[in-house]
Order: C-alpha cells, then sequence, then structure tokens
C-alpha cells in the first residue's frame, strides 16, 4: 500500500469517526429539544420539526445550492474530503437516530428514549427536565466531531462558503462573519419556533461548540508555529509555499553533537494548515526533526483576522 493511499484511508476514516460523533449530538441531544449552535443544522431543525423532513436529507439541501454558489461567485470549490465531510454528516445524522437505530434492529426497546412534551412525542438520551445538560453534552460531542473532521482536512460545507463570501465581496474578517451568519440562522430558528428560550440555548452550544472545535483540532490557540530541522529544508519550503501558501524563515542553527552548520525553517500557520504540512515534510524527509508550538497572537501579513482559504491547495 502507498503512502497517499494509506493517508487518504486514514484521513477518511477520520472524517467518518468525526461525523459519527457530530450525528450523536444533533440526533440524541440537540434536534429533539430544538437546541440550535446555528449553522445548516440549525437551518435542518426548521424543516425536521415543521415538515417532518430528517435531519440528514435537509442537511443535504441546504448544501447543495451552497457548493454551487461556491462554484459559481468563488470559482472553486471544496475539495473531494469537504464533499465527503458533508456527506456522512448528513447520512449519518439520520441512521443514528433512535428511530433509525430501532427500525433496524440495534436498540431493542424505544421506549427508554421515548418523552412526551408540549404535546408532541420525540425521542432522546437525557428526559425534558435534564435539558441543559442535554445542551452541554450535545455541544461537547459536536464540537469534538467538527474538530476531529478539520483535524483530518475535511469540513462539513455549510456556513464555512456564506462566510468566505461574505468576506470575498465586504472586505469583513472571518470571525466577523461567522459571529453575523451563525446569530441570523439562531435567531431565524427562534422566531419560528416562538422560543426566547432556544435562542440562549443556541448561543450557549456555539460558545461552547466553537471551543471543543478549537481543542479537538489543534488545541486551543488558533495559530501554530512550526520550527522544521531537515537537510531538505529547500524542498519542504518550496511545498509549503506550493501548498500552503505559507511564508517561512530560515534560521541559521548548528548541531549541537555535529557542530553542522544547517537552515532551520520556522513558519507561522492556522490549525488546519498543520495536517497538511506534516504530510509534507513525511513525504520529503522523514527523519526530519519538527517542533510544534502555540502562537496566542500573531501580528503581520495574513493573520489579522481568523483565515478561511477555501481554494487551498493539497
Amino acid at each position: 500500500m502507498n503512502k497517499k493511499l494509506k493517508r487518504n484511508i486514514i484521513q477518511h476514516s477520520g472524517i467518518i469517526g468525526g461525523s459519527i460523533l457530530f450525528a450523536i449530538a444533533y440526533s440524541w441531544f440537540l434536534v429533539p429539544y430544538k437546541i440550535v449552535p446555528g449553522g445548516i443544522g440549525g437551518l435542518s431543525q426548521i424543516l425536521f420539526h415543521i415538515f417532518n423532513l430528517p435531519m440528514g436529507i435537509s442537511m443535504i439541501l441546504f448544501n447543495i445550492p451552497l457548493f454551487i454558489f461556491s462554484f459559481l461567485f468563488m470559482g472553486k470549490r471544496f475539495g473531494m474530503r469537504s464533499v465527503f465531510g458533508m456527506l456522512t454528516t448528513s447520512i449519518f445524522a439520520d441512521l443514528l437516530s433512535f428511530q433509525s437505530l430501532y427500525k433496524f434492529g440495534l436498540l431493542k426497546d424505544l421506549s427508554p428514549y421515548t418523552y412526551q412534551a408540549a404535546g408532541r412525542t420525540f425521542y432522546a438520551m437525557l428526559a425534558p427536565q435534564d435539558i441543559y445538560l442535554s445542551a452541554v453534552a450535545g455541544s461537547v460531542l459536536l464540537g469534538l466531531g467538527l474538530g476531529i473532521i478539520f483535524r483530518f482536512g475535511g469540513s462539513t460545507g455549510g456556513t464555512d462558503i456564506p462566510v468566505a463570501l461574505l468576506k470575498q465581496k465586504t472586505g469583513i474578517s472571518i470571525g466577523t462573519g461567522y459571529w453575523l451568519i451563525e446569530t441570523l440562522i439562531i435567531l431565524t430558528v427562534g422566531l419560528v419556533f416562538k422560543d426566547l428560550k432556544v435562542v440562549i440555548l443556541g448561543y450557549i452550544n456555539l460558545f461552547i461548540t466553537t471551543r471543543m472545535t478549537d481543542l479537538a483540532s489543534e488545541g486551543l490557540p488558533y495559530v501554530k508555529g512550526v520550527y522544521v530541522i531537515s537537510e531538505r529544508t529547500e524542498e519542504i519550503k518550496e511545498m509549503i509555499y506550493d501548498k500552503i501558501m505559507r511564508g517561512v524563515t530560515f534560521i541559521k542553527a548548528e548541531g549541537g553533537y555535529t557542530g553542522k552548520q544547517m537552515n532551520m525553517l520556522f513558519c507561522a500557520m492556522n490549525r488546519r494548515q498543520v495536517a497538511i504540512l506534516r504530510d509534507i515534510v513525511k513525504d520529503i524527509d522523514p527523519g526530519a526533526f519538527v517542533l510544534l508550538t502555540d502562537v496566542n497572537d500573531v501580528m503581520g501579513y495574513g493573520f489579522r483576522s481568523r483565515n478561511l482559504d477555501l481554494s487551498e491547495k493539497g
């Protein structure tokens, strides 16, 4: 098995694992109580609760036009792993619901997960009196799932596309764009369901989810500093330019044991690009020494705001 095939298998397996956590968070904890963290999952809840349309199908229906808009207005699509991530999260959101598990015979008794409130019957892991615990548990699992998907080079599509389009057309920062889009979605769902509690829980969920996503993908700091000691730093530099499009700095270094003069490469990048760098170094020089550090703040070109690059190569 060649390295590229092995890497693809590992990355797609990681995306599947993250998608399962993502689906459990929505199907078992968030959707039953109309807890909306924003995003396509939040909009899908409207169709689920009003028209009884399965969550997964709703997510795909919302994502298809977004991918089309991305192609028409930005000129490039997400990579295949992003499409794969979108499809797996949507499919698992339906397959792992309690109704589906019972239908497929994987769940023998549905009664422990069946509840009634406000004149409706629904299925959830926790009882209505534990709605706040359900919100926290769902937020943590959702953040972990998204973080793992990002860690293995995937995406769930969704609001990444309109946020990037908004940045391109208006020049606002990625962070501001996310909060605008997610706020609009949370408020929309709150208005549709006419429930202030949905809005409050939505913001709590959004806060916890984003923190857990950061933690699961590459730790809390958004920017990483990478030092690479190798005899093939020139080749690594060229691949960083080509695949990640980040600048690098050479630092003159000397081997403590050998006394040999060499260039040590330093590069700052966002957490989603670290996985690409690891693959670059492994392919060029498996014996290279790589040091990854947290960077809490960066000033300079390319780091004034959270950077999302839909056209990223690799």
